[in-house]
């Protein structure tokens, strides 16, 4: 019985020593990731795993799904130096022209005409009035192109539904409707 009564005892003093420790110090913390997450700064040089985050690509930069930057900006100056400026860079061929038109018929005639006329579907159902003519314009292959890119008054911008070379494809194809229908 004895025993028994300095075995209790003892139990009550580790017991009490224990507990009794420095509250404003950290207890040890078997898995401390669960209880404080490694913060990381989201306008910091590196995020997680060491990436890169919210930085602007510099001026001119490929892509390296091989679009391009388009650079020009979205203002009537801008408009003026596409028209100006911007050339096509692919070759005028019938692989190029078939693929214009297709996409042309996607994105395009619905306002536009299939024939370029300003008199598609929309047009005739007077949801869009006003739509222009091709031939009554002074259109280049740069201003097209820019239009496409930012859209102009009424019309959107397309940049997200066309990558680089099919925008030009479409340019193209609008070039040949604009000379059938002169």
């Amino acid at each position: 019985m004895k025993s028994f009564k300095i075995i209790i005892a003892l139990a009550v003093v580790v017991t009490s020593l224990s507990s009794c420790n420095d509250k404003r110090k950290p207890q040890l913390q078997y898995m401390p990731d669960m209880y404080v997450s490694v913060p990381y700064d989201a306008n910091g040089a590196e995020g997680l795993n060491g990436e890169m985050v919210n930085r602007l690509p510099v001026s001119g930069t490929v892509n390296r799904k091989g679009e391009v930057a388009y650079d020009i900006l979205d203002t009537n100056d801008g408009y003026e130096k596409a028209k100006t400026e911007l050339k096509n860079p692919l070759p005028t061929t019938e692989e190029n022209l078939e693929k214009g038109k297709e996409l042309y018929e996607i994105y395009c005639a619905s306002c536009h005409g299939t024939k370029g006329d300003g008199n598609g579907v929309l047009s005739q159902r007077d949801k869009f009035n006003g739509i222009p003519n091709y031939a009554d314009r002074e259109l280049t292959p740069g201003s097209i192109y820019h239009v496409i890119m930012y859209g102009k008054n009424l019309m959107g911008s397309h940049a997200s539904q066309l990558r680089h070379n099919e925008r030009w494809q479409v340019v193209q194809y609008v070039e040949k409707l604009r000379s059938e229908l002169k």
